[in-house]
């Protein structure tokens, strides 16, 4: 089962979610989205939470007010954490978490640790945590055929525009075909009226000649 919340309506069109429990988290983590950014509290157990970002949105610029939704979502959902106040969040992108075979199921860790961010989080807001909760829908999703529906979009998105690639390459090598026939077409034309002007020339010559064999 995983849980879907909606973060506050001010910061833009956004889905926070999260795993039931270890087993969802490891799919969660095996079929995340590019999009998707992770959260955790650091240094304690807590649910594995995660927003989908926009398409061209880097984890980077992440409003406040949906930074604050995210990592108080993973406070209220960790035992210790959500007890004490001034805990640490850390955040990085989904691309980022590494699993390897000798992990603990939702165990993660990360390739970069460049790419994780830490913020404190004070304490508890109860407001925040009602607001997001009023949003819940449980779902059972088939993540896998989620992400394996997406990739197909994807490759066919980009066959797509390979196809147009080639179609602006076909006409553009057909335009400049075109072009070089018509200066090759005026070039022809020029050696044609200097030929003409050249005979006449001769002519003129032949018949100036002929007066004067005359006279």
């Amino acid at each position: 089962m995983v849980l879907y919340f909606k973060a506050r309506p001010d910061v833009g069109d956004y889905t926070i979610f999260m795993g039931f429990d270890k087993f969802e988290n490891e799919e969660l983590i095996k079929y995340g989205f590019p999009e998707d950014v992770w959260f955790h509290v650091d240094k304690m157990s807590s649910a594995h939470v995660y927003v989908r970002l926009h398409k061209g949105q880097t984890f980077d610029n992440i409003s406040e007010g949906l930074l604050e939704d995210c990592c108080q979502l993973v406070k209220a959902n960790s035992i210790q954490g959500n007890k004490v106040n001034n805990i640490d969040v850390v955040y990085t992108p989904w691309s980022n978490l590494k699993k390897t075979a000798t992990m603990d199921v939702g165990q993660v860790g990360f390739h970069n640790s460049k790419m994780v961010r830490t913020v404190k989080v004070e304490k508890r807001i109860n407001e925040v945590i009602n607001r997001l909760n009023k949003t819940k829908v449980e779902r059972t999703p088939d993540l896998r055929a989620e992400r394996e529906a997406v990739n197909a979009a994807e490759r066919a998105e980009r066959k797509l525009q390979l196809r147009d690639k080639k179609r602006r390459e076909e006409m553009d090598r057909m335009e400049k075909e075109r072009q070089a026939e018509v200066r090759s077409y005026k070039g022809l034309m020029v050696a044609e009226k200097m030929t003409s002007n050249k005979q006449i020339a001769s002519e003129s010559k032949s018949l100036q000649e002929m007066e004067e064999d005359f006279m």
